[in-house]
């Protein structure tokens, strides 16, 4: 494993926290922003975080991969399609992207390992 994701985002969620205590207009802006963004209208929400995870890896964004590779995953989305939106910002962001996009894959291996039923031994 070359990162923990889930820590990652449970460690930037914390961090935010005191954002949103020291910001708190800004931070409550930027929650409806990304709530309207996300909203379902021409697109649905799973294609929008599968964009969101693009430009989080074309970005070389850790966290953004984090959050964006969970809300994938819960939003539905296969891991056909994380392959096909990571090899998209591969294209508009070149060899880093290459680097980012495996470890939005590794991201959304983690959350869904996570999710799944764990089993009684």
């Amino acid at each position: 494993m070359f990162k923990d994701w889930p820590h990652i985002a449970a460690e930037m969620t914390g961090l935010t926290k005191e954002l949103r205590g020291g910001i708190p207009d800004v931070m409550k802006a930027f929650g409806a922003m990304a709530g309207a963004a996300i909203t379902p209208k021409a697109l649905d929400s799973k294609t929008k975080e599968l964009i969101a995870l693009g430009i989080a890896v074309a970005t070389r964004c850790d966290p953004c991969i984090a959050f964006h590779a969970e809300s994938a995953r819960k939003y539905g989305a296969s891991r056909e399609e994380v392959m096909e939106t990571v090899a998209t910002a591969i294209y508009m962001g070149a060899g880093p992207s290459v680097m980012y996009a495996a470890q939005a894959v590794e991201a959304y291996d983690q959350w869904t390992e996570k999710a799944a039923p764990q089993k009684a031994e």
